[in-house]
């Protein structure tokens, strides 16, 4: 399970520290949004992994998949919205895609088939 965390903390704290500074709009840490970004990174990991599962792919392989595909939906969304006008990069959007996909890993790390 340390294999699973540590890479997403230090994928969280690595862009708190570059991007920490560039948000001009305020982007409070609590919030409807952040709940969503929580609940649907939980989500994208639970259904990947599933298909990946279901696609006869071991565990810890479609553990690992998920949270990849995971963290790429979650950072093509921030960077999206970096190229969308009155929108910016939220470092703590990021966060709580990686709070969200480390609350499903630790769950679905729990599954047996």
């Amino acid at each position: 399970m340390r294999a699973i965390i540590a890479p997403l903390l230090s994928l969280f704290f690595a862009v708190n520290l570059v991007y920490a500074q560039a948000a001009v709009v305020p982007d409070k840490w609590f919030g409807a949004d952040k709940i969503k970004h929580f609940f649907m990174s939980a989500f994208i990991e639970s259904v990947t992994y599933s298909a990946l599962q279901a696609a006869r792919v071991n565990h810890r392989p479609a553990l690992g998949g998920a949270i990849g595909v995971t963290m790429a939906i979650g950072l093509g969304k921030e960077i999206h919205d970096k190229r969308t006008p009155g929108n910016i990069f939220s470092v703590r959007d990021l966060t709580w895609d990686v709070v969200g996909a480390t609350a499903g890993a630790v769950l679905l790390s729990q599954t047996r088939r």
